[in-house]
């Protein structure tokens, strides 16, 4: 028994992580809503700690709530269902539909994944009654068999919503014609039927140069090739949710403010500091592990975190708290952002073993507070007014834990929902609860001349929806459109 709906649909696998998806994605949701279409963006399965607000005021990935300002669509915690937000190495948070259900251990969640199921098909349910268009993301690698049984992330949710599939490999990397050759020969017959064609990424140079190797991908799978899509550089000035990007993301501008962050084991909602990297006057670094924070920077940024105990372990570990000591000795600005906000208090109580044992921990001491980690999650969107500047500032909180102390009495900025944060009497160590702040443009520079620097004049929001404009026109210049409407069909969800 099938349950009718009113939308097309078609999902977007890939022959490994970060291969473009994402972007693809947020590009063809972008050019398929300039042609007068409701798209909607679909991620059954989504492991990240960049999480994002939806409307219900739940959590998302923040690809999925990227992906929906593409579509111009609100954000809504059906287009992420399951959202797994990593505490450590063995186990993740499990959020449904935009609620924190439970934190499970890998191997617990794996035996009770299909238990997952029947909520990411009633979202996907959704959407598609109240859109033209979904547009779905896969996660890792259909290619990993091994995964098969129970999976929600690719063919287990293609197969059980009946959604058509196309490949997409990233050139870049090297080895695309065995990574998309290969991932379509171990596949079962069942689940290859679903795929629909392939799509190259991120090619460098004449894509002409590549037509024998899209023919021998044809010839081996059968496969027609949609496009291959030339690398977009400016793909850099959207948010990216996948860790590894961090790899990339130094901003270097001579003679720029310097700000260093540190790259915590568990970092979360890393894109906070995006509207900051695309600023001309800051040079942004991110110190790795075994690196020293640098004597030169003026600011050190502490970002948030799914684990703050044990990441604040790691920072010990790193010999991070000497130099922080060494840099504010030196007149150096401290910033925390929610985790980082908690670590630079004086304790960290954890009476309920959220994070872990029940215990309580000494934090930098850097500001005269204390956190204690509670079960309810704050997770909403706010508004309100830097105290230092008076300028504005939209944000959201997702974090557990409320934090009280002396230095609360100077907060960071006074919002919709009362006081946030904390200054320390010198007002050179800051912490706030407020992810997003920076998008802010008016805040953003007045911070940034705040801790000894100058801003260009950049508007963060227009630089971010110019790109989606400037991605999705690359798209239609090489995707057949209508073509992949066409290959696009009504899905048949099980009831």
């Amino acid at each position: 028994m099938t349950a009718p709906t009113t939308a097309k649909a078609i999902m977007f696998m890939g022959t490994g992580s970060d291969v473009g998806k994402s972007l693809i994605v947020a590009g063809l949701a972008r050019a398929f809503a300039r042609r007068g279409l409701k798209v909607a963006p679909f991620k059954p399965q989504n492991m990240s700690n960049n999480a994002a607000v939806a409307v219900e005021g739940g959590e998302i990935g923040r690809a999925q709530h990227l992906q929906a300002r593409a579509a111009g669509v609100p954000p809504s915690v059906h287009m992420n269902p399951v959202l797994l937000k990593p505490e450590s190495e063995t186990g993740a948070q499990v959020i449904v539909q935009g609620q924190r259900r439970e934190t499970l251990k890998a191997r617990d969640y794996f035996r009770r994944r299909l238990e997952f199921l029947p909520a990411i098909l009633d979202s996907f349910r959704v959407l598609c009654e109240t859109h033209d268009l979904v547009l779905v993301e896969g996660a890792g690698s259909p290619a990993e068999t091994n995964l098969r049984h129970g999976d929600l992330a690719n063919f287990g949710f293609a197969t059980a919503a009946n959604v058509p599939a196309i490949l997409v490999g990233d050139i870049h990397r090297g080895g695309v014609i065995a990574s998309i050759v290969g991932t379509h020969a171990v596949l079962d017959e069942a689940d290859r039927r679903l795929l629909k064609g392939f799509l190259i990424n991120k090619f460098h140079g004449d894509p002409s140069l590549f037509d024998e190797g899209r023919d021998e991908i044809t010839r081996h799978t059968g496969l027609p090739c949609l496009c291959v899509v030339p690398h977009f550089a400016p793909a850099r000035n959207l948010p990216a949710e996948d860790a590894v990007a961090l790899e990339d993301m130094t901003a270097s501008h001579p003679g720029g403010l310097k700000v260093a962050v540190i790259r915590l084991p568990r970092i979360a909602n890393f894109d906070d500091l995006d509207p900051l990297r695309a600023e001309p006057g800051v040079s942004l670094v991110f110190v790795q592990p075994g690196e020293a924070i640098p004597g030169d920077a003026a600011l050190v940024i502490i970002p948030g975190t799914k684990s703050t105990i044990a990441d604040l372990a790691a920072l010990r570990e790193n010999g991070w708290d000497i130099d922080l000591a060494a840099h504010q000795r030196r007149g150096g600005k401290v910033l925390g952002l929610c985790g980082g906000y908690q670590m630079l208090g004086r304790r960290i109580h954890d009476p309920q073993g959220l994070e872990g044992p029940a215990q309580s921990v000494d934090g930098l001491g850097l500001l005269a507070v204390e956190t204690t980690l509670l079960p309810d999650k704050t997770v909403t969107e706010t508004v309100g007014t830097h105290a230092a500047s008076g300028t504005p500032i939209r944000a959201y909180e997702i974090h557990l834990g409320k934090t009280e102390g002396a230095d609360c009495s100077r907060p960071f900025a006074h919002t919709s929902r009362g006081a946030d944060g904390a200054v320390s009497a010198d007002g050179r160590v800051m912490g706030t609860y407020l992810h997003g702040c920076f998008t802010a443009d008016d805040f953003r520079a007045a911070f940034v001349t705040i801790v000894g620097g100058r801003t260009g004049g950049t508007s963060y929001d227009h630089l971010v929806d110019t790109t989606l404009d400037a991605l999705a026109a690359h798209l239609e210049s090489c995707v057949n459109l209508s073509l992949l409407l066409d290959l696009a069909t009504a899905p048949k969800i099980k009831a």
